[in-house]
């Protein structure tokens, strides 16, 4: 009996499916599907920096494209045992209580801010400087040192706090938010609890200033003194992270009708792009590999002990289990 898994690349301008047989690694089929709003430039101002893209883009590709490399490859949907899905990032969206989009619900659909912000928007450069400002002078540890010393305005916080100072509407209605890879996992599963959903390792280590360290994001008193509402977010966060070899859950019923899928598909821990890209070029220890999209990204894993307690300045973080398991996994780029 054979068995397939498809995997999900959410790209810059396009996601891309492709169903794999499970015992050899051939792939059987293939599918594209761009942003459409996204191709309309709806929501962005390249003069300001600003890259914003609806999360419909990304749901109604998501349906696509699978659909298509089911239908091309000809398997037996019920032998489709996984699907795992890597992003680009940061790419955080807010959601309400339920962990639906904002851009979803009455009166956000056309408001950039409530939109997804896209890796490389740079709206937040003066907030990413002042969190690394604060990071050497609040007098607790250096929050940033596992992520190169120097926060970026492509980040996790940086693009919150710009949001939540620019757009009152925004912070009030967004419970919590979401990294790109978290989303589209949580809204494939049946489980919809927010607080027990396995928020992805990738994505909180290398962007969030996630670290066992200080038992998870950081310190309350930290986030405060940047603004209230990051403070308050951070109740409604996560304080465990997964790496992407873990499930997350099984595909819901909604989603398996929708895809001809079956409930018995589980769904893995999202994970980000280019360390998906380190796994499928066969990554070990003392190979760099190059990534090349949008943008490049150099990944590197190392045991603990070689690794040890080291830092490295400027790159964009290490972190355990980030590529493969049983290793930090270090991106730069």
């Amino acid at each position: 009996m054979k068995n397939y898994v498809i995997g999900l690349d959410y790209g810059t301008d396009s996601v891309r499916a492709v169903l794999i047989d499970a015992e050899n690694g051939q792939e059987l089929a293939s599918n594209v599907s761009h942003y459409k709003r996204w191709k309309n430039k709806q929501y962005c101002d390249a003069s300001i920096n600003q890259f914003r893209q609806h999360p419909l883009d990304h749901i109604e590709g998501l349906e696509i494209t699978i659909q298509n490399v089911v239908k091309e490859s000809k398997v037996d949907p019920s032998l489709v045992k996984g699907i795992c899905i890597d992003t680009t990032g940061s790419s955080p969206v807010p959601v309400t209580k339920d962990g639906t989009p904002l851009a979803l619900t009455k009166g956000f659909e056309e408001n950039p801010n409530a939109m997804m912000v896209l890796w490389k928007d740079h709206t937040s450069i003066n907030e990413a400087n002042e969190i690394n400002e604060l990071a050497v002078s609040w007098g607790g540890e250096d929050v940033t040192k596992y992520v190169g010393g120097i926060y970026s305005s492509e980040w996790f916080w940086a693009k919150i706090l710009h949001i939540a100072r620019q757009d009152e509407a925004v912070r009030n209605a967004a419970h919590t938010w979401m990294e790109h890879c978290d989303l589209m996992t949580y809204l494939l599963i049946e489980d919809k609890d927010l607080k027990t959903f396995k928020r992805s390792r990738c994505a909180a280590g290398h962007k969030a200033m996630w670290h066992a360290d200080w038992n998870g994001l950081p310190p309350v008193e930290f986030l405060e003194k940047l603004h209230p509402y990051l403070a308050q977010l951070r109740g409604n966060l996560y304080d465990e992270t997964y790496t992407s070899d873990l499930v997350a859950g099984k595909l819901s019923k909604e989603w398996a009708e929708r895809l001809g899928l079956s409930t018995e598909t589980v769904v893995a821990v999202g994970t980000f792009d280019a360390h998906s890209g380190a796994v499928g070029a066969k990554i070990e220890e003392n190979t760099l590999v190059r990534v090349m999209g949008t943008s490049t990204c150099d990944i590197l894993v190392g045991s603990y002990d070689e690794v040890g307690t080291k830092t490295v300045r400027g790159i964009c973080g290490q972190v355990d289990g980030s590529v493969i398991p049983g290793f930090i996994g270090l991106e730069a780029g």
